[in-house]
């Protein structure tokens, strides 16, 4: 009985689009095999902004419709600074797109010697 009322929850959630408002099922035909076009963009964004960056991972978190995403990045432009300084210069790196987003998890590091 618990998995009809999850579903029917699951169907009123909500997932928000350039566009506007979708229901959250339909946002989740991602495949993870690829990455969608908002991934692709944000790491060549943050490719071009961090040149001496050993990593940069960005994965749309919220089923590939581009509400929400997730940042990996390891740099050494991150050295000496604190961590709070780190996400501001990913934030700006990031401005226009961040615009059109409803969340951003950051995480950043120095590369390990």
């Amino acid at each position: 009985m618990a998995a009809p009322a999850a579903a029917a929850a699951a169907s009123q959630l909500l997932c928000r689009r350039n566009l506007g408002v979708v229901p959250l099922l339909q946002c989740a035909q991602r495949t993870f095999a690829s990455q969608t076009s908002g991934e692709l963009k944000m790491t060549r964004i943050l490719k071009e902004k961090f040149p001496r960056a050993a990593t940069i991972k960005v994965t749309d978190i919220s089923g590939g419709c581009g509400a929400m995403y997730e940042i990996h990045i390891e740099s050494e432009e991150f050295k000496e600074k604190r961590v709070l300084q780190q996400h501001q210069m990913v934030n700006k790196a990031l401005k226009e797109e961040i615009k059109e987003m409803h969340g951003l998890r950051i995480f950043t590091s120095v590369p390990k010697h």
